[in-house]
């Protein structure tokens, strides 16, 4: 193991594993440590976090807290909804798409403090590890990278607990026992694994679910909302313009409320091994419903079709890490291009756990009342052109039964 590593900027939370990472960064590498603390709207202070890394020894200089909420979802969230983007036909990539965001900070923090190194807390086993160095490599190809949990002995709870006594590392008495399971959260969601979580068979107990009630206690009547959008992207909520984080935040109160966007999943990490995870998305489930909507009258047939046949592999480049990339890039133009007039209105229904689209309006509608109307008078639709382009379709059917027959009469 190298350790010519003067300075390293470290993704750091506060908690337990990144304030042991943080002491054996200085303990191993002997190294100056910057720290970076994101706020993506988790739902957690972040603040304590400066007091804890000034505890430990962090010069306020080097001690760096942001509140990216605003560019999370105007930069990030927005353009990956654009696309529809789900993995594996359910997840809404909710801590997929953080990962790039914060590892960039880093990257600019590490440029500004002349730091040779950046290190994260992701371990050996999941897809996090690869979202950050993915980012990393693409941003800053010559920065080093330390990985905690591949190269240190400290495999266990207890261990770490032990690390934290020797070197006087302040833990909350609710941190001290083992956690029934793992949570990630953000603005778009909440991710729970492991533990409790981890017999794929067995239901999920109600305690583990942060960001929404179940759809049983959810009201008996329904709420309905209205979202306008413009080129694809949400603006307001019943006429009302929000800024992004505050239109996220709104449609996460409304899902909340009527006990929408829960998903028990098990799905395929990129690192080759299955894990059940069970996430809440209650603001972007809705979100995804009203995208829909709108682009349901303003993109025309193969236009949308291209686009849906295209996002399975948009999902799969957020969720391997590949946001800062050439193809990622490439697919994102021709998204957004679809977005030119996806402007409009959608009103939909929230009622325990679903949402129901029950109407949608735009200046650019390539609904016409009067092609599909079963009424007469339709001047730009001859029903007796369909004869022909039935024929038309069906030559290459009537051509291949021919043949097929005359197999059958050899």
């Amino acid at each position: 193991m190298q350790k010519d590593v003067k300075k390293v900027v470290l993704a750091y939370s506060g908690g337990l594993d990144t304030s042991v990472i943080l002491k054996w960064l200085q303990a191993t590498y002997n190294c100056e440590v910057v720290t970076f603390t994101a706020d993506l709207g988790q739902g957690e202070e972040v603040e304590p976090a400066r007091k804890k890394a000034e505890l430990l020894g962090i010069k306020p200089g080097n001690i760096f807290i942001e509140d990216l909420r605003e560019e999370f979802v105007r930069d990030y969230v927005f353009p990956m909804f654009r696309a529809n983007a789900l993995y594996e036909g359910q997840y809404l990539l909710g801590t997929s798409i953080a990962r790039p965001l914060i590892a960039k900070k880093q990257i600019e923090i590490a440029q500004k403090t002349g730091a040779d190194a950046v290190a994260h807390g992701a371990t050996g086993k999941g897809n996090d590890q690869v979202r950050f160095e993915l980012t990393y490599y693409a941003l800053e190809p010559n920065i080093r990278v330390i990985a905690p949990w591949r190269e240190w002995d400290l495999s266990s709870r207890t261990k770490l607990l032990q690390f934290a006594e020797q070197h006087q590392i302040p833990i909350a008495k609710d941190k001290r026992g083992e956690a029934p399971f793992s949570v990630d959260a953000n603005l778009l969601h909440s991710s729970s694994e492991g533990k409790v979580l981890e017999d794929p068979n067995a239901e999920a107990p109600e305690y583990v679910y942060q960001r929404t009630i179940s759809a049983e206690q959810a009201p008996n009547q329904p709420t309905e909302i209205a979202i306008d959008f413009e080129q694809g992207d949400p603006v307001a909520i019943d006429g009302k313009k929000l800024s992004p984080a505050a239109l996220l935040t709104r449609l996460n109160e409304l899902g909340k409320a009527n006990g929408i966007g829960r998903l028990d999943l098990v799905e395929n990490r990129f690192v080759g091994m299955k894990s059940r995870g069970v996430y809440e998305t209650p603001g972007g489930t809705i979100l995804l419903a009203a995208h829909r909507g709108i682009e349901s009258i303003t993109l025309d047939r193969e236009a949308a079709h291209l686009k849906d046949s295209l996002m399975p592999r948009y999902a799969e480049l957020v969720y391997y890490g590949f946001w800062f990339t050439p193809e990622r890039e490439m697919l994102q133009a021709l998204v957004d291009k679809s977005q030119e007039f996806a402007t409009g209105r959608v009103r939909l229904k929230l009622y325990k756990g679903n949402v129901t689209v029950t109407g949608r309006e735009s200046p650019f509608s390539l609904y016409d009342p009067e092609l599909v109307t079963f009424e007469e008078g339709a001047v730009a639709y001859d029903h007796r052109d369909a004869q022909g382009f039935i024929k038309l379709n069906a030559l290459r059917l009537r051509t291949w039964a021919m043949r097929k027959r005359k197999l059958e009469q050899r």
